[in-house]
C-alpha cells in the first residue's frame, strides 16, 4: 500500500487501492487458513515421514504461517494509517475471551459529568467493556525470615522459633527460584549459561557453577519421587517404550559420545481409562538391550514398542506381550511409494489407513467397545491385507524395495496383529513418541550432556515435567509445591 503522502485525491482511485487492498488480504488470510490446516493435519498424523522430517516440515510451515501473519499485522497498520492517519488500528471485537483465572485490573474511562452541548448533568446509560492482555516482568525479591527472640525476666530463658526448613539449606535459592530454574533448563531448554544471562538483566547476578550445583541438589531430593513415579509406571498392564540418542561430552578430547535415554509411557486415556498418566525416563551409556530388560524386569503385560532387537529377551517367558507399531510398517511401504509409486504401495496404503481411521472412531471408548469394533472391522481388514502381502510378496524380485517392507511387516505380524485382540493395545506407538520430543527440542539448545551424571539428572527432571504435561499441571507451581516439602537435615554450605 502507498505512503500517507503517495495516496491519491479521488475517491474513485481511493476505493480502486481499497478494493485491491481488501482482495489481497483476503488472499493472504485464505493461505494463512491453508497452512493452519496443514500443520494440524501433520501434527495429528501417526505415521508417514520419519519424525525428524516431519519436524521439520512443521518448522517449515510455521515459519510461512508466522511470517504471513507478520506482513498481514504490517499491512493493518498502513491501511488503519491510510483512513484515519491520527487514530491507531481499529479496534476488533476478539475471538476468543481471556482465561478467567487471570487477575483483572480495570482502568475506566468517564466522559465529563456535564453535556458538552447543553450543559445539563449527564446520566450513566450503560458501558462497553475490553481486554488486552498484558505480560507483567518477573520480579526477584528477597524474602527475609526474622525470627525474634524473647527472654523471660524471671529465670533468663530465651525462646527463638526455629529456622523454617528449605530444600538447601544455608543457601539463598527459595523454591520457587529453584522451581524456575529447573522448569527453564529442562521444560523451555534454556542452559543454565543463558539463564545466567537473562536474570542478569533484572541486576540479579547468579554464579553459573551455584545454580548447576542447586540443579544437582534438586534431583537428589527428588530422587525419591522419580523412584515412586518409576513403581507406578511400571505396575500398569501396558507400557510404551522408546529411546533416543542424546550426545555426552567425553572427558579430555572435547570431543561427544553417543548415550541413550529410554522413554516408558503409561497412558490409558485412549481407552477411557481414569488412572493418571506417567512417563519415565532413564539413562544409560550405551544402546545394549540389557538397559530395558533392567527397567521392565518387573513389568508384566503388553509393551508397545519398536522392532529394537534388545527386547526380544524380555518376550520368552510369555510374562511381556509384544504389541508391534504400524506407523513403522507403513513408513516403510511409504518411503517405497515416495521414491517409486505404484498401484501395489498405494493399494497398501490405503488398507493402513483404513486401520487407521477405525482407531480414530473409537479412541476414548472403553477397552471392551474397542476390542468389539477391532474384531467386527479391523481383523477382517488385516487378514485382506496379509493375503494381498503374500500374494503380492511371491510376484516380485528378491532384491525389489517392496520387499525389504512388506517383510518387516510380515515378519512381525502376530505382534502388529495384537491390538485387535486387546482393548487396551493401540495401533501404534506414538505415545512415546511424542513424550521424547522433549529430548529433541533440548538437543537444539544444549548440544550435548555434560557426563553420563548429566544424563541421569536430565531423565529424572524430565520424568516429573512430563508427567506434569501429561496430567495438565503446571510444572512450575508443581516443583514450587516439591521443593517447599523437600526439607533435608543435611547442611548444605557454599551455597
Amino acid at each position: 500500500m502507498s505512503s500517507d503522502a503517495d495516496l491519491p485525491d479521488d475517491v474513485a482511485t481511493l476505493q480502486a487501492l481499497l478494493s485491491e487492498a481488501l482482495a489481497s488480504i483476503a488472499d493472504r488470510d485464505r493461505e494463512i487458513e491453508r497452512l493452519k490446516v496443514q500443520i494440524d493435519k501433520l501434527r495429528r498424523m501417526h505415521f508417514g515421514r520419519k519424525s525428524e522430517q516431519l519436524d521439520r516440515q512443521l518448522d517449515q510451515l510455521e515459519t510461512q504461517l508466522e511470517d504471513l501473519a507478520t506482513g498481514q499485522g504490517a499491512a493493518d497498520v498502513r491501511r488503519a494509517r491510510a483512513s484515519s492517519p491520527s487514530s491507531g488500528i481499529s479496534v476488533q471485537t476478539p475471538k476468543e475471551t481471556l482465561p478467567p483465572h487471570l487477575p483483572r485490573e480495570d482502568r475506566v474511562l468517564e466522559p465529563d459529568s456535564t453535556c458538552p452541548k447543553c450543559g445539563s448533568a449527564m446520566c450513566a446509560i450503560g458501558e462497553d467493556v475490553s481486554e488486552q492482555l498484558a505480560r507483567v516482568t518477573a520480579m526477584f525479591k528477597a524474602i527475609r525470615t526474622i525470627r525474634r527472640k524473647m527472654a523471660c525476666p524471671s529465670c533468663g530463658h530465651i525462646e527463638q522459633p526455629p529456622m523454617p526448613g528449605l530444600p538447601i539449606e544455608r543457601s539463598i535459592a527459595h523454591p520457587s527460584l529453584l522451581a524456575g530454574i529447573l522448569v527453564s533448563k529442562y521444560a523451555d531448554h534454556i542452559p543454565l549459561y543463558r539463564q545466567t544471562v537473562i536474570v542478569a538483566r533484572e541486576g540479579v547476578r547468579l554464579d553459573r557453577a551455584t545454580t548447576a550445583r542447586w540443579v544437582g541438589q534438586c534431583e537428589e531430593l527428588c530422587r525419591p519421587l522419580t523412584e515412586a513415579l518409576r513403581a507406578y509406571l511400571m505396575a500398569a498392564t501396558k507400557v510404551h517404550a522408546d529411546d533416543t540418542p542424546i550426545p555426552i561430552l567425553a572427558p579430555g578430547n572435547k570431543k561427544t559420545r553417543t548415550g541413550r535415554l529410554w522413554v516408558y509411557v503409561r497412558d490409558g486415556r485412549r481407552s477411557a481409562s481414569i488412572e493418571p498418566a506417567a512417563v519415565w525416563f532413564a539413562y544409560s551409556p550405551d544402546r545394549k538391550g540389557i538397559h530395558p530388560q533392567t527397567h521392565l524386569a518387573e513389568f508384566e503385560g503388553i509393551l508397545q514398542a519398536d522392532a529394537y532387537a534388545g527386547y526380544a529377551d524380555l518376550y520368552l517367558d510369555g510374562k511381556i506381550r509384544p504389541a508391534a507399531c504400524w506407523d513403522h510398517a507403513r513408513r516403510y511401504v511409504f518411503d517405497v511409494h515416495e521414491k517409486t509409486p505404484s498401484e501395489a504401495t498405494a493399494q497398501l496404503l490405503d488398507r493402513i489407513g483404513e486401520l487407521y481411521g477405525i482407531e480414530a472412531e473409537i479412541r476414548g471408548k472403553p477397552v471392551h467397545e474397542r476390542k468389539r469394533v477391532r474384531q467386527e472391522k479391523s481383523k477382517p481388514l488385516l487378514v485382506t491385507l496379509e493375503t494381498l502381502v503374500r500374494e503380492k510378496l511371491a510376484t516380485l524380485w528378491a532384491k525389489a524395495p517392496l520387499v525389504e517392507a512388506v517383510n518387516y511387516s510380515l515378519n512381525r505380524w502376530d505382534a502388529l496383529k495384537l491390538f485387535c485382540d486387546d482393548g487396551q493395545a493401540e495401533i501404534s506407538n506414538v505415545l512415546a513418541e511424542n513424550a521424547l520430543r522433549c529430548v529433541a527440542l533440548g538437543r537444539r539448545n544444549y548440544m550435548f550432556a555434560g557426563s553420563d551424571s548429566g544424563g541421569e539428572r536430565a531423565a529424572a527432571m524430565y520424568s516429573l515435567l512430563g508427567s506434569c504435561k501429561l496430567n495438565g499441571i503446571n510444572p512450575r507451581a508443581y516443583l514450587e509445591s516439591v521443593s517447599t516439602r523437600c526439607v533435608v537435615d543435611t547442611k548444605v554450605t557454599g551455597c
